[in-house]
């Protein structure tokens, strides 16, 4: 596994390209109802993004969907851009955006009490509960 690195991406029309900072090329996955509703699936994400820089900033739509947190995708052909806390500087990039072939680990499950049983991954990974994630989040010094 390598740190420190920077991939790059762009939604489906090219209408918005991303540069994402990762202390670490792992991966997570959320089993939350919204997640599961917005992609259709568990978002699998970068989650250890440090920076994020983005061209075409004007093609950006965002949703605030919930009071802690917001959602961004491309306003013209709706690629899914991020996940970001209001507070603080947390992105959630879905891995699918800039995956240019790296050596991903997928090490983390979230909201593990939200999955459905029809589903399953055979990874070993550490398994958090909601009210484990919000915990956790509520103890950083940016909140």
């Amino acid at each position: 596994m390598k740190d420190g690195m920077t991939a790059r991406g762009s939604c489906l029309c090219g209408a918005v390209q991303l540069a994402v900072q990762a202390g670490r090329q792992n991966i997570g996955a959320c089993h939350c109802q919204m997640c599961r509703t917005w992609g259709g699936g568990p978002l699998l994400a970068l989650e250890t993004v440090t920076r994020v820089e983005m061209e075409g900033e004007e093609n950006v739509a965002v949703y605030a969907s919930s009071d802690w947190a917001e959602r961004g995708f491309c306003r013209h052909c709706g690629t899914h851009l991020f996940y970001r806390l209001k507070s603080g500087d947390h992105y959630a990039i879905p891995v699918g955006l800039v995956d240019g072939g790296e050596a991903w680990t997928f090490d983390t499950q979230i909201f593990i009490d939200d999955k459905p049983a029809f589903y399953a991954f055979a990874n070993a990974t550490q398994n958090l509960t909601g009210q484990e994630v919000f915990d956790a989040f509520q103890g950083r010094s940016d909140h």
